[in-house]
């Protein structure tokens, strides 16, 4: 028999296994307690915008078309019930706390992953969860956060359990979804676009960190009038993680102010800095302040068109790629109304190869000041249009024998050649008549160059115009 120890209390004999439990008990208490230091620990050496991190949609600021009133994912945080999604939008707008909302008010599993660095295997060990999860009745969301970033794999990995309704998905991204995400998964889950936060709701943002004692900043009583909030609201670009990131920082150079602090306009310069507005080479903004530009010069609107074009310098992007959208709209949009526009974009393309970046980006704002000046038309294009249509609908069109080529002694025999007329030996410089409109024989003529009345393009008219009246007093004077 384990003989008893010395108990005092009388209540009970402390035996060695008795001895064990209270030591196990006070070891994992212990552990609990420090954890629970260690969490609020971090908690106060957190960033500053995880800190303010809304924990419900009643704290969540912007995007009220999707969770304000009677929208569709107030909808469906009020009623518990989740359904596939897809949160678009660019950094900073609150797409992973939307999630987590999202998740916490349908009492849902989260598993969070980023595509980044979950493969088929961790895609796999989720699903499991997930099994396990709904065998208590609790439904499982999988946040994935950059969800462009997955490859086909993953996805075909992750779609069946989706489709089943085991996962319900709410994927974020910054890039365009349609673009990114197979059809199948995308057909599974709709589609929400989250906006930049506007200035005023930035500032919200700001204020609530100022004023929140527990989270925030509010114990420092920091003051903070507008016009400063409005200035970091302003270089923040509608990212209220950037913001809150800026407030923190200016919030080291504070003055002070009868108890507390006053942060002062003068200091934000050196806290804002110069930011240039970068972006993803690959992604939608790229692309989409390429076509700002072309679309600018195309309207006419100079200082617009050099406006997204220092955005898009200045942003990273590659000055060359520029000149090349101009040299297709010296054709597509300008052409013959403006015969130099063309030649102009080739050599500023040549100036920027010569002189480097600094002088070469002048050259190339030289060229679309003169593309957006210049008169329009889109005939040239219209033209090659319409001409690559009529060979795709009549591929077995011959060329007429007068036309084609004779080197050899057996081709000028089988009459090639014969009957062409050599202009310059011709009244005009024309061959004037029907019988030698260069068209195949087997069909009809059609007109693909219809020029307008813009421009040099209105004597393109002209003189095509005459030379129709020529052909027909031809074909009169033959008849």
């Amino acid at each position: 028999m384990t003989p008893q120890m010395f108990n005092p209390s009388g209540y009970q004999a402390i035996t060695p296994v008795v001895l064990t439990r209270y030591m196990h008990f006070f070891f994992h208490t212990s552990r609990d307690i420090m954890d629970l230091f260690s969490q609020h620990a971090q908690q106060d050496s957190a960033p500053l915008a995880f800190r303010m991190r809304p924990q419900h949609l009643d704290d969540y600021v912007g995007q009220q078309a999707l969770v304000g009133p009677g929208k569709p994912l107030r909808h469906m945080a009020d009623s518990g019930t989740l359904r596939s999604m897809i949160l678009w939008g660019p950094p900073g707008v609150g797409k992973t706390t939307l999630a987590e909302i999202l998740a916490e008010a349908s009492s849902a599993q989260l598993e969070h992953m980023s595509a980044v660095m979950a493969g088929v295997k961790e895609i796999r060990a989720a699903v499991e969860r997930a099994r396990a999860s709904q065998g208590q009745d609790r439904p499982t969301v999988l946040f994935l956060d950059e969800i462009h970033r997955l490859n086909k794999s993953q996805q075909d990995a992750l779609l069946p359990h989706v489709e089943s309704g085991l996962l319900t998905l709410i994927g974020a991204t910054t890039e365009n979804p349609s673009f990114e995400v197979n059809s199948a998964l995308l057909s599974r889950a709709r589609v929400y676009v989250l906006k930049k936060l506007d200035e005023d709701e930035l500032i919200e943002v700001m204020r609530r960190a100022l004023d929140d004692g527990a989270r925030g900043l509010g114990s420092r009583d920091i003051q903070v009038n507008d016009e400063v909030l409005g200035m970091l609201a302003r270089a923040s670009s509608g990212d209220a993680r950037r913001a809150l990131g800026l407030l923190e920082t200016a919030c080291d150079f504070t003055q002070p102010e009868g108890e507390g602090e006053r942060l002062d306009k003068t200091v934000l310069h050196e806290v804002i800095g110069h930011r240039a507005s970068a972006f993803d080479k690959q992604g939608d903004h790229y692309y989409d302040l390429l076509s700002a530009i072309h679309k600018s010069v195309r309207s006419s609107r100079p200082d617009a068109a050099l406006l997204y074009m220092a955005q898009f310098m200045q942003g990273g992007g590659d000055p060359l790629d520029v000149i090349r959208r101009l040299a297709a709209i010296a054709s597509e949009d300008v052409g013959n109304a403006e015969p130099r526009a063309l030649p102009l974009v080739m050599a500023a393309w040549d100036a920027y190869l010569r002189l480097g970046d600094y002088e070469g980006q002048r050259a190339i704002a030289h060229a679309t000041i003169h593309l957006a000046v210049a008169p329009k038309s889109n005939a040239i294009d219209q033209a090659w249009k319409g001409a690559q249509r009529f060979v795709a609908e009549h591929p077995d069109l011959e060329v007429p024998i007068y036309l084609r080529n004779a080197p050899t002694k057996l081709m000028a025999s089988l009459g090639h050649g014969e009957g062409y007329r050599y202009a310059h030996h011709e009244p005009h410089g024309y061959p004037a008549g029907s019988a030698h409109d260069c068209w195949p024989e087997a069909t009809a003529h059609a007109t693909f160059f219809k020029p307008s009345e813009y421009g040099q393009e209105k004597r393109f008219k002209q003189m095509l115009d005459y030379r129709a009246e020529l052909d027909a007093q031809a074909d009169k004077d033959k008849s």
